[in-house]
């Protein structure tokens, strides 16, 4: 979970990308991107943001997360993310991240997690050396079996 100092900058940042774009940081396009900081790991789907973002905000509407969600997605604020499920999830890019992160997903329980370090540069200098091809990001999830789904295995 993102402390509330690095929420703070964060915010301010999408603040600015917003005004940059020509668009305000309305009171349902705060609630909603406060929601993805304070949740930034739960990979959620629109429909799971809504209900938590009315939480806080009680008259938003799903129609109003969707957009948001569009243009966070449009101003790579967000990302989409779709595992094995086909359920797009909505991802938020912090400053931190000059890629995107990787995710391992068990294919258990179903848990993500996120790898924050860049495991591809090698790939991606080689990308384009042999194909000529400048790699802007990359997105990449490891299929498998957690930690605690392995020990349960073992124990049974």
């Amino acid at each position: 979970m993102i402390d509330l100092a690095l929420q703070s900058e964060e915010l301010s940042r999408i603040e600015k990308q917003l005004h940059q774009a020509g668009l305000k940081l309305t009171p349902q396009r705060r609630a909603t991107v406060k929601t993805l900081l304070r949740l930034h790991e739960s990979h959620l789907s629109a429909e799971e943001l809504f209900a938590k973002v009315k939480e806080a905000e009680p008259d938003i509407g799903l129609a109003t997360v969707y957009r948001t969600l569009e243009v966070l997605a449009e101003l790579r604020i967000v990302n989409r993310v779709s595992f094995e499920d086909g359920i797009t999830r909505y991802d938020l890019r912090t400053e931190d991240s000059g890629h995107f992160h990787h995710h391992l997903l068990c294919q258990v329980c179903g848990r993500v997690e996120e790898i924050h370090e860049d495991l591809l540069l090698d790939v991606e200098q080689k990308v384009e050396q042999d194909y000529g091809f400048k790699v802007a990001d990359h997105r990449l999830t490891f299929l498998g079996i957690c930690a605690k789904c392995r020990a349960k295995q073992h124990l049974q």
